[in-house]
């Protein structure tokens, strides 16, 4: 499989990061973004204002708001947020011909289906060839060449390597694996678990508190990845556990800089009022919740997470409900 060149569906921070990390590495690259602001930034000042500013972008990468001219790359990196991708990627679907890979960048479950990305790709374009990136990373850090890790899954084995090399760089490591499921679930989740982890914070509950918080919600998101079905070893790698790790601790994560605020007193409608980029988990957790229901799952520290987000209970509540719940065994 020859990669020579590849397209970004998506204009934020995360797509924008790694069109500059392919450009860099001699890709051809064509950026796709709705925001006519954003195409003029990048084509003619070299930077993107709106999502990554203070950042110089590669002159090589060329922007766009026609998104049939995403659709004749060698490959397609798919990295709209998770409730539009169905949107996005339908309106491609015929354009794109049979076998092109196109890697999920968006971590969600699709709020109105319980769907998760793969899926949706799947019912959008059910021709083309499915990948999913994930892992511990901050377009910032990846956007100015900083290292990182990734896991890039993908159930044919061939096609999966040959994406992680095409893609890896000196500054970002690709490791492929085949439990596609694995690593999409596990960056969904840590992104409501984020939110309670900026909560912890928010509300000054101190270390202890958030080590605690990150620990159970590891074990949260372990439970419903095995009710799921995926690979235990995945959700202890880069897109389960490195993934959670990272969200969970630093400021720079939009779900937990979210939580950190509803944890302060701020309203949810004033953050996201202020925010141009998307808090993912706010969109995921309702998901969730309901697919773990349904497995049987229990997961208090996601469930409280809703019922912030749905304005059912006060953070002060939902700390005492789980500081509450019965004694158990950790195992």
């Amino acid at each position: 499989m020859q990669i020579n060149s590849v397209s970004i569906v998506g204009g934020g921070a995360w797509g924008t990061a790694l069109a500059q990390t392919l450009a860099h590495g001699g890709i051809k690259v064509t950026l796709w973004a709705r925001e006519p602001e954003v195409v003029d930034d990048i084509n003619e000042r070299h930077v993107n204002r709106t999502f990554l500013s203070g950042v110089s972008l590669n002159p090589a990468i060329r922007a766009t708001t026609d998104l049939s001219a995403v659709a004749r790359a060698d490959a397609l990196l798919a990295v709209v947020p998770a409730q539009h991708l169905r949107s996005v990627m339908g309106k491609l679907a015929k354009q794109l011909a049979e076998n092109t890979p196109v890697i999920i960048c968006a971590k969600g479950i699709e709020q109105a289906t319980g769907r998760f990305m793969g899926d949706v790709l799947e019912e959008a374009a059910p021709q083309v060839l499915r990948a999913v990136l994930s892992g511990p990373s901050f377009a910032a850090d990846v956007a100015r060449g900083l290292p990182s890790a990734l896991t890039l899954a993908c159930r044919n084995e061939t096609t999966g390597r040959a994406l992680t090399a095409a893609l890896s760089s000196r500054q970002m490591r690709l490791y492929w694996s085949s439990d596609v499921l694995g690593a999409e679930l596990g960056g969904a989740v840590k992104n409501v678990l984020a939110i309670a982890a900026g909560i912890v914070e928010g509300r000054g509950l101190g270390a202890s508190a958030h080590a605690a918080i990150v620990t159970r919600g590891f074990a949260e998101l372990r439970r419903f990845g095995e009710a799921m079905g995926a690979r235990p070893e995945t959700l202890l790698g880069l897109s389960g556990l490195g993934d959670l790790i990272l969200t969970c601790g630093s400021a720079q994560s939009r779900n937990m800089s979210l939580g950190r605020a509803l944890g302060e007193g701020r309203s949810l409608g004033e953050f996201l009022g202020a925010r141009v980029s998307v808090a993912e988990g706010v969109y995921t957790c309702a998901a969730l919740v309901r697919l773990a229901h349904e497995k049987g799952v229990e997961m208090p520290i996601a469930e409280a997470v809703h019922g912030i987000i749905e304005g059912r209970l006060l953070v002060d509540e939902a700390i005492t409900a789980l500081m509450q719940r019965p004694l158990k065994a950790e195992d």
